[in-house]
């Protein structure tokens, strides 16, 4: 029996999902701009956010360390590192990586987002959310994120992406994220 819709609209067939691309990402930054990613780190954990002076010859610029994982009309971002801090930092690379090729992005520019939880799940969910907003109202899209600021006590996150506007014409449109979840 064929379905009827009112006012004769039809839905959109469903999309097909992009599959997960588990290729490392690395563009190095550029020497003439050293200052890209050079940040005052405080809080527990501190770490020396890698330059191009501090890098170890060879060594990767931006290692990805995160996957994309089916989840019944979601996508789970799986995200790692050696501490915390570089795991939230991959989580929103992989959201972005998500949403567009990373390859076609340039860090010519940055922005800095600042988020408060009440526990781990929470600051996740709001520095994601955070970097989600920044998205749907300036178009930026940060190929790279650095956490400045790490307090595990008052559980608030200030970072920085390193990243440009996105446009249709230089970056191809992959999956539109509506809304952070928790699963």
């Amino acid at each position: 029996m064929e379905q009827r819709y009112p006012l004769g609209y039809e839905p959109l067939p469903a999309r097909p999902r992009r599959p997960p691309r588990l290729r490392g990402v690395a563009v190095p930054v550029s020497e003439e701009s050293n200052d890209r990613g050079r940040h005052d780190v405080v809080g527990e954990g501190s770490d020396e956010i890698p330059t191009t002076e501090n890098r170890v010859e060879g060594e990767t610029p931006w290692e990805k360390k995160y996957e994309y994982l089916d989840h019944t009309a979601d996508i789970q971002l799986h995200s790692w590192g050696k501490d915390v801090r570089e795991a939230f930092e991959q989580v929103v690379v992989a959201m972005f990586g998500y949403m567009t090729e990373l390859e076609c992005v340039e860090c010519t520019s940055t922005t800095e987002i600042e988020a408060n939880g009440h526990d781990m799940l929470s600051l996740l969910f709001a520095f994601l959310d955070e970097w989600l907003y920044t998205f749907s109202t300036t178009f930026f899209v940060a190929k790279e994120c650095y956490i400045t600021e790490f307090d595990r006590e008052t559980w608030r996150i200030r970072a920085r992406g390193c990243g440009e506007t996105f446009r249709l014409d230089k970056h191809p449109q992959g999956t539109e994220v509506k809304a952070i979840t928790y699963s």
